[in-house]
């Protein structure tokens, strides 16, 4: 599994801890210094089977900076992917990726469901 975070977020470092808590064995990436590409993204998102808005770090400085509440919705698809690909700092983390799942932010609940830990 990849575990996409960035560290010095507190939601990540939670994320990371229940990770190896459970024991279970992961690569980890650094959001800012290895951004997801387009590729990845695009990937991951059809994976994942969420709404492409929900890869974008709504609560992110970047996010707010660029006013994105208001311009997302009229932006198409690949004018998403392409923001999202330039500044690893404007996708929702932390991401968990396997061969069967893509998990994007923490929620310990569909963690826990998706890597079968009771």
């Amino acid at each position: 599994m990849i575990f996409v975070c960035y560290p010095k977020c507190t939601t990540c470092q939670k994320a990371k801890k229940w990770l190896v808590a459970n024991g279970l064995a992961f690569e980890e990436r650094n959001i800012k210094d290895n951004n997801p590409t387009l590729q990845e993204l695009k990937d991951w998102h059809k994976k994942s089977g969420l709404p492409l808005k929900k890869f974008f770090n709504t609560s992110g400085l970047k996010y707010k900076e660029l006013k994105l509440k208001d311009k997302l919705p009229a932006m198409s698809e690949d004018e998403q992917y392409s923001l999202l690909a330039s500044d690893g700092m404007l996708v929702k983390r932390p991401i968990l990726i396997s061969d069967d799942f893509v998990l994007v932010g923490f929620k310990e609940t569909d963690w826990k469901a998706a890597l079968n830990i009771e």
